[in-house]
C-alpha cells in the first residue's frame, strides 16, 4: 500500500504526540442545518474535530454527510460517520466519494443500530458489508485508488479512518482480539464507547499493550457526563454493552438532584485526569448527549485546553 498523507488535523495532532479531543453532535430531526450548527459552534474551540452521527439509535435524522458539509463550511473539521447499516457496497462508495468532493478527511466506520431500536422498525436493514469490510473498502480506495470491483479513481479519497470498539460488552474475552482484527482491516484511529468502569477499561488497554495494538492504532477513550442518576441507572439497566458500576449510581444518587448535573461533569472530568495516565490512551472522544454547551467546561477542567495549533 501507498504512503497517502491525508489532511486531517485530527491525523496531525495524534502524529504530533499530543492527546487528542473529538466530540460529537446528533443531527436534527429536520431540515434545519441551523440546529447542528448552533452545536457545533459551542465546542469548535475546544476540540480538533467533530463527529457527526448517521442516524443514531435508527431514527431518521439530517445525514450526516450532509451535516458535515455544513461543518466543512464554518472551518470546523468533522468526522463523519457511516453505517453499513443503510446502504450497499455501491452507496457505501459513492457517498465516500462525495465527502472526498468536499475534503472531508475523517471517516468513521460503524456497523449502525439494528433498525428495530428506531422509529421506522419495518424498514430493511443493508449490511452487504460489515465494519471491518467497510474499513478495507476505505482503505482500499485510498491506498490503491481503486474501487472495490477494481476500477481506478480519478482523485481517490484522502481520508484518515476510523472505527469503534466497545471494552465492555460481551464476551469480555473477545473484545481485544475484535479491536486487533478492526486494526488489521486498517483502522487508524479508534473511539471507544463511554467508560465509567475505569478498572475494566484499564485491564481491556492493558491486554491491548500486550499485543502491542497501542502502538499501531490512536486510541480516543470515550467519556459521556452523566445529566442525572436517573441517567446512570438507564444506562446501566436498559443500554446494551454499557457497564455502569454501582459506585458510579451510588454517587450520582447520593447528592440532590439539583446537582447531579454537577456531580456527572465532576465524575467525567475524574474520568479524563485518570485515563491520561494510561500508556496508549491517546486522547478522548466527549460525547455530551445534547449537552454540547457543557464540554467547553470539561475540556478546560481536564488540562486539555488550548487545544494545539499546527502548520
Amino acid at each position: 500500500m501507498s504512503d497517502v498523507k491525508t489532511p486531517s488535523k485530527l491525523e496531525k495532532v495524534l502524529a504530533s504526540g499530543h492527546q487528542a479531543v473529538t466530540s460529537e453532535c446528533g443531527p436534527p430531526r429536520g431540515s434545519d442545518a441551523g440546529e447542528i450548527r448552533n452545536k457545533a459552534e459551542m465546542i469548535r474551540d475546544h476540540v480538533d474535530a467533530v463527529n457527526i452521527t448517521d442516524n443514531q439509535t435508527s431514527v431518521t435524522r439530517l445525514c450526516s454527510l450532509a451535516s458535515c458539509i455544513h461543518l466543512k463550511s464554518m472551518g470546523i473539521e468533522p468526522v463523519l460517520q457511516m453505517v453499513v447499516r443503510d446502504r450497499n457496497r455501491i452507496a457505501l462508495q459513492s457517498d465516500i466519494l462525495g465527502a472526498a468532493s468536499f475534503d472531508i478527511c475523517n471517516i468513521l466506520c460503524l456497523s449502525g443500530d439494528h433498525q428495530a431500536f428506531g422509529d421506522n422498525a419495518q424498514g430493511q436493514n443493508v449490511f452487504d458489508i460489515d465494519s471491518m469490510q467497510l474499513i478495507q473498502t476505505v482503505r482500499r480506495m485510498r491506498d490503491e485508488g481503486r474501487f472495490l470491483g477494481g476500477d481506478e479513481i480519478h482523485r481517490p479519497p484522502r481520508m484518515f479512518v476510523g472505527a469503534a470498539a466497545n471494552p465492555f460488552a460481551d464476551p469480555f474475552e473477545i473484545r481485544v482480539p475484535r479491536l486487533a482484527k478492526k486494526v488489521a482491516a486498517g483502522a487508524e484511529f479508534i473511539q471507544t464507547q463511554c467508560i465509567y468502569n475505569l478498572e475494566k477499561f484499564e485491564q481491556w488497554m492493558a491486554q491491548a499493550r500486550d499485543r502491542g495494538l497501542h502502538e499501531k492504532v490512536a486510541i480516543l477513550a470515550g467519556v459521556t457526563p452523566l445529566k442525572s442518576a436517573g441517567m446512570a441507572k438507564y444506562m446501566k439497566n436498559r443500554v446494551p454493552g454499557m457497564d455502569v458500576p454501582d459506585e458510579v449510581v451510588k454517587r450520582m444518587s447520593g447528592v440532590a438532584k439539583e446537582k447531579q448535573a454537577q456531580e456527572g461533569i465532576d465524575i467525567c472530568v475524574e474520568t479524563i485526569q485518570r485515563l491520561k495516565e494510561v500508556e496508549g490512551v491517546r486522547g478522548f472522544h466527549v460525547m455530551a448527549i445534547e449537552w454540547e454547551q457543557k464540554v467547553p467546561e470539561i475540556v478546560e477542567r481536564s488540562g486539555l485546553h488550548p487545544r494545539p495549533e499546527l502548520d
